[in-house]
């Protein structure tokens, strides 16, 4: 996998605060990444996951209405059971409780602010490498079941 496959990956940015696009917005920019969708609007995030199909959202937890939460939540019933789409959570809250909820609950990572910016840039990076190899491998998965069965198909 080279660097132009993850820099092209596609990321959905939903932080209810317009400061926390932008500072995330320009780490990503000047990590090279040039697809990049933000929303402030919690409620925004579905539509947006359906027409962007995103390979990684970094999502906030605490936003007023639709929580992260609640947008974790309905993500997940978006997924295909089989499917690997991480969410990365950068989140003010610290709480173990926090954290628990969040992974439980489809994230696939978690970041509490203020974060290293390297770190964030890294995890990025170990999320949307993971998410195109199992892209590749589900791709294969239909020529794999073309194959012979049995001992014979070593021979």
């Amino acid at each position: 996998m080279n660097d132009d496959e993850i820099l092209s990956s596609r990321i959905l940015i939903v932080d209810d605060l317009p400061t926390n696009l932008r500072l995330l917005e320009d780490l990503l920019e000047r990590e090279g990444f040039r697809n990049v969708v933000s929303t402030t609007e919690a409620e925004q995030a579905l539509d947006l996951f359906a027409a962007f199909d995103p390979d990684l959202v970094l999502l906030d937890l605490m936003m007023p209405g639709l929580s992260g939460y609640a947008v974790l939540e309905k993500l997940e019933r978006q997924r295909a059971p089989d499917e690997f789409r991480p969410v990365l959570v950068l989140t003010a809250d610290a709480t173990t409780a926090a954290k628990r909820r969040a992974l439980s609950l489809g994230a696939k990572d978690f970041l509490t602010k203020p974060f290293d910016h390297i770190e964030a840039m890294l995890r990025v990076w170990n999320l949307l490498e993971t998410r195109l190899l199992h892209k590749r491998l589900r791709a294969l998965v239909p020529e794999a079941a073309r194959l012979p069965r049995g001992p014979h198909q070593f021979k």
